[in-house]
């Protein structure tokens, strides 16, 4: 069921590092984005897939993780994701990309989720440090990176307090907890 695989589709930034996902998959999740929605049916978006760890390396040090956790500089060796999608767009088709990217991300981490991956998207990008990295040209835009792995971490919603705050933040144990604002909140009645 669709909800179940939303309700699964957290942002996961931990995982069992040791766990490889193919090439194949990785070409098989952005058949997915390939066969979405596109604006004008333009298909301005270009992908570069890595499961190498050479590779990898280089596009971990280009991110930025988790801007709550001010303690935490992303997971330690063991726990990164063993592949990554990068989302370029192709500036000689499109400039403007719309609602693309964020299509794009989507179905490619719920086909994630639907294999027993997870996955987490960066918007937070070293952009010209990971162009430079992975010599990638100029004419694509570097538009998010996802981390995609088998999770290594539980990721709990829940309802955001009477404070308002919807930071997330991870108790002693590790669950990474995440607070969502309410259906009531976010629909405007007539």
């Amino acid at each position: 069921m669709l909800r179940d695989l939303i309700l699964k589709n957290r942002s996961y930034r931990r995982f069992y590092q040791d766990f490889a996902v193919e090439k194949e998959v990785l070409r098989e999740l952005i058949d997915l984005a390939r066969l979405s929605a596109s604006a004008s049916n333009k298909q301005p978006l270009k992908y570069i897939i890595s499961n190498e760890p050479e590779t990898n390396q280089k596009i971990f040090s280009s991110l930025t993780w988790a801007g709550y956790l001010k303690d935490w500089d992303g997971p330690a060796e063991g726990e990164r994701p063993s592949a990554y999608i990068i989302i370029l767009g192709d500036q000689e088709i499109s400039t403007n990309y719309l609602a693309d990217p964020g299509i794009a991300c989507q179905s490619i981490l719920l086909g994630a989720t639907e294999r027993g991956l997870g996955g987490c998207i960066f918007g937070s990008v070293k952009r010209e440090e990971l162009r430079k990295a992975l010599a990638i040209p100029e004419r694509y835009e570097i538009l998010y990176v996802l981390a995609i792995g088998k999770p290594k971490e539980e990721v709990k919603l829940e309802t955001v307090g009477d404070d308002g705050d919807i930071r997330y933040w991870r108790d002693k144990k590790g669950t990474h907890h995440v607070p969502k604002r309410p259906l009531e909140e976010i629909i405007l009645e007539r």
